[in-house]
């Protein structure tokens, strides 16, 4: 049932409805209307910070801890321009944060009025998607399409720009579930002709390679737990960008640590030489591939991700699947299994030794110093103190 309410409370019982517990922001007169509502009610905490940056920036730890979206409260002009760094960031690394931003009065947009500034046009290249609210008929459907969007697909930030006179007008709210926007329906399962003719590469492949990444901490723990029973069903190696770090366990045989420009070296050297990559929800970032002509040129590269065109945009590959990881590995795990199919083990054999050279060079070796006691013995310590042991700091 439709209640009627002021826009800045609708804005409050939109969190709500969405589950948000915590809100990180910083007053300003464009939101005052805003924070007076989130003040007359006890479900939804505010934490203060002490600049908008941080309070984007706290949203995305938020976000990156709890599974959940993130939400920051910003007022107009100047708070806005300062979480564009943290907006951009949640973009480059897929966290799912919903901005809430002051805006002038409708009648005063385009006057260069006091503290305004085109928040839509300049949060357009760092955002997923953007709204400026003119009406406050649109106001509730457009808070819960910006979670809906958040958090969706390919998780990223979504800016919604309320002008003051929005949130004083008083309007009909009611709360649907399941919202969806009208033409953003991003595609989770995989075209499955695609998914078999990636396991038939696996099992005619050589020197295989799995390299995971942030799509598969996105897609959620089930995602994990089938990237291992992939892992152990083909015998392949694993390896993962920072971002994907988590998915796969880092003491296990089968992980080579991370790649890239700080990654391992039995990592690297796999990727260089592997006959066929299997990309796992990762982008080819120029931290991976340095040069993209020198980039694992003799190996066929399949590419899964839920963003199509994160497909064939850095590095041009052999197959593209777009979905989601989980629903994917689903897939490649029921096909494996009930195909019989094997990895040749003759050539795996030769690939693990090979592997097992890089990995004897031992790239991150240290020895401690006797006078100062190094961060690399402490992490060390640490982990031999606490294996197998659930600690809490």
């Amino acid at each position: 049932m439709a209640r009627h309410m002021t826009g800045a409370e609708m804005v409050v019982e939109a969190l709500k409805d969405q589950g948000v517990d915590v809100v990180f922001g910083y007053p300003g007169g464009a939101v005052l209307p805003i924070y007076d509502a989130i003040f007359h009610q006890e479900k939804v905490r505010h934490i203060l910070v002490r600049h908008e940056q941080g309070a984007a920036h706290a949203a995305e730890g938020y976000a990156r801890s709890t599974g959940k979206v993130g939400v920051l409260l910003v007022t107009s002009g100047p708070g806005a321009t300062n979480a564009i760094t943290g907006l951009t960031d949640a973009m480059m690394d897929s966290i799912p944060l919903v901005c809430i931003t002051g805006q002038v009065p409708t009648h005063l947009i385009g006057s260069d009025a006091f503290q305004e500034c085109d928040t839509t046009g300049i949060t357009r290249n760092c955002t997923k998607h953007n709204y400026l609210v003119r009406r406050i008929e649109d106001l509730p459907r457009i808070l819960h399409e910006a979670f809906y969007i958040a958090s969706a697909g390919r998780p990223g930030p979504v800016v919604v720009d309320i002008p003051k006179d929005v949130q004083f007008a008083n309007g009909a709210y009611a709360f649907q579930k399941n919202v969806q926007h009208k033409t953003y329906h991003p595609q989770l399962k995989g075209d499955l002709e695609r998914v078999r003719h990636a396991v038939e590469m696996m099992a005619a492949a050589k020197k295989p390679i799995f390299y995971t990444g942030g799509g598969v901490i996105n897609s959620g723990p089930h995602a994990s737990t089938l990237l291992r029973e992939l892992a152990r069903a083909t015998g392949f190696p694993v390896t993962s960008t920072l971002m994907g770090l988590g998915a796969y366990p880092a003491s296990d045989r089968q992980w080579l640590g991370m790649l890239g420009m700080h990654g391992s070296f039995e990592a690297n050297n796999a990727m260089h030489d592997c006959d066929l990559m299997v990309c796992l929800g990762a982008r080819f970032d120029d931290r991976i591939t340095g040069r993209l002509d020198a980039f694992s040129p003799k190996s066929q590269k399949i590419h899964i991700d839920i963003d199509p065109s994160s497909i064939n945009k850095n590095v041009k590959v052999d197959l593209g699947i777009v979905g989601d990881c989980a629903h994917v590995l689903e897939d490649m795990v029921r096909l494996w299994r009930t195909g019989s199919h094997r990895a040749d083990q003759a050539s795996l054999s030769k690939w693990w030794s090979a592997i097992d050279g890089w990995r004897a060079r031992k790239s991150f070796g240290f020895r401690n110093s006797d006078r100062i006691i190094k961060p690399q013995h402490a992490v060390k310590r640490l982990y031999e103190l606490t294996r197998g042991r659930d600690v809490y700091i």
